[in-house]
């Protein structure tokens, strides 16, 4: 087996050292030094020096007894084989020198010691990953300046994606790594390479589907954007001083404030905005107002605000859809949504009325109509008895309970505060809905007693020509639908205070 090292900073699987079980090359490969320094056993190792054993002999992959000895962090044996003439610069098949391994293990004695006996400061794996590199990853400052001082370039790039060191210590949060590369010319608006993704989703897996693929355009971040994307605030800080841009790009027009936002990292956005990014770049198709507010982030929503942010602008392109993805994401249901209009989607009462005072209109639909206050109400979400597992659920937040996807005191307090920031208690959209349609149809009853005492029309038709009463009680359509799940959802006392309130069918 080989041992592998995952980059963080974001793109590729850098294979670190191949440090395995012995293959055999023949009579001529004599393994017992390997071995020993393989086992610790330092008088084996001295007794074996001794008889004049090639103390540069491989196994099967090319790693050494020095390898060994440095990959155990073994600086007394290293010592040994290199006054016995261990070749410092000795690589496996997979260009890893041992200098290479003592960054990974961040032991700078060991890059010092072996720097001294001729060790090739810029050494680089078959994939162009440079013994500095692999030292700012690790967060190795004494190696990285031992590197440095010994002529390693501060700004070679791997191969697969085009990273340099600077990138990697900024992706593993090391800024006291970051700040000696800065000072000694690291380049803070290099970018890594840009290439082509075809994003696919669990839809376009399906034959026929394939159209449904499209191609994206990954990578070209700089270091800021990689600080942007983990939260390194102090790194973030020392590239902005160093004359990094604070509205840097990705390919696809990601900002780095929105990159801060939409990752949860509010105090690099906040940084960016003081040192003037701008709080309205919206490349990507949404701002980091949008972002701050999936992110339920109030303190970054009030900085957006006091910097200038438009509290109303709308989604003009989703966030796609992958796989399995984890990600939080902007549907294309939410295309033409506010701020304002997540966060009453999302239920965040303290949000809407932070983005009210700071300008938002409460009252702006959706595209098809759909309001603040119909989505606060439930509008779009979907309860299954029969299959609880197929339900929607916001943020993935909210656990089903009796038959609702969020606990009914908070949709009361969103739609409370909706109601109470300006929202039309009798608005309908495209189709004719209305908030109350959509409380009836999740057998929320306190919305319903709430949207009637706020002067709701009880008996308001769709466009199917369907009450509220009709609608919950399934006039209208099929009993069950095509993949076998009852559609009829039964909520008697919702529909006894409809009828109660004066509701008919």
């Amino acid at each position: 087996m080989r041992l592998n090292l995952k980059n963080v900073a974001g793109c590729c699987i850098v294979p670190l050292a191949s440090i395995a079980t012995i293959v055999s090359l023949g009579a001529a490969s004599d393994m017992r030094l390997i071995e020993a320094v393989k086992s610790g056993n330092k008088q084996a190792v001295v007794a074996l020096l001794k008889q004049r054993v090639d103390v540069n002999a491989p196994q099967g992959d090319g790693a050494t007894a020095l390898h060994w000895a440095v990959h155990r962090d073994d600086l007394t044996t290293t010592d040994l084989l290199l006054r016995a003439g261990a070749r410092a610069n000795a690589a496996n098949d997979l260009g890893i020198t041992p200098l290479f391994l003592a960054c990974t293990n961040r032991n700078g004695a060991m890059v010092e010691k072996l720097l001294s006996a001729g060790a090739n400061a810029n050494a680089a794996s078959e994939r162009g990953q440079t013994v500095l590199m692999e030292c700012s990853r690790s967060g190795n400052l004494r190696g990285v300046r031992s590197l440095l001082a010994h002529g390693a370039d501060v700004n070679a790039k791997e191969t697969m994606h085009g990273q340099t060191a600077l990138m990697w210590a900024v992706a593993q949060q090391h800024p006291d790594v970051v700040a000696t590369l800065i000072e000694l010319n690291a380049d803070v608006k290099a970018r890594s390479r840009i290439y082509a993704q075809t994003v696919t989703g669990e839809q376009t897996q399906r034959a026929g589907r394939e159209e449904l693929n499209y191609i994206a355009h990954r990578g070209g971040s700089s270091p800021l954007l990689f600080a942007a994307r983990v939260g390194d605030v102090e790194s973030a800080k020392l590239l902005v001083a160093a004359g990094a841009d604070v509205n840097d790009l990705l390919p696809d027009g990601t900002s780095a404030l929105v990159e801060a936002a939409y990752s949860g990292n509010g105090a690099v956005a906040a940084l960016l905005l003081e040192k003037g990014a701008d709080p309205n770049a919206a490349g990507i198709g949404y701002t980091a107002l949008h972002a701050a507010v999936l992110r339920g982030d109030l303190e970054l929503v009030k900085a957006l605000l006091a910097h200038g942010a438009n509290p109303n602008p709308i989604v003009t392109k989703g966030t796609p859809i992958r796989r399995d993805s984890q990600d939080l994401v902007l549907a294309k249901t939410e295309l033409s949504a506010t701020p304002y209009f997540l966060a009453a989607k999302f239920l965040e009462p303290k949000l809407m009325a932070i983005l009210a005072a700071g300008g938002a209109d409460p009252r702006l639909p959706l595209a098809d109509g759909t309001t603040p206050l119909m989505v606060a109400a439930g509008m779009g979400e979907t309860f299954n008895p029969a299959d609880p597992g197929k339900n929607q659920t916001r943020r993935g937040l909210f656990v089903y309970d009796g038959g609702i996807l969020e606990p009914e005191s908070l949709v009361l307090e969103t739609v409370t505060a909706a109601l109470t920031l300006g929202s039309d208690v009798n608005a309908v959209n495209r189709a004719g809905d209305t908030a109350v349609h959509a409380a009836a149809a999740l057998g929320l009853d306190t919305v319903i007693q709430l949207l009637a005492d706020k002067g709701a029309d009880i008996n308001v038709k769709n466009k199917r020509g369907l009450t509220p009463l009709a609608a919950l009680n399934g006039k209208g359509r099929a009993a069950v639908s095509s993949d076998g799940y009852s559609t009829r959802v039964a909520h008697p006392s919702t529909a006894a205070l409809l009828a109660k309130l004066g509701g008919t069918e």
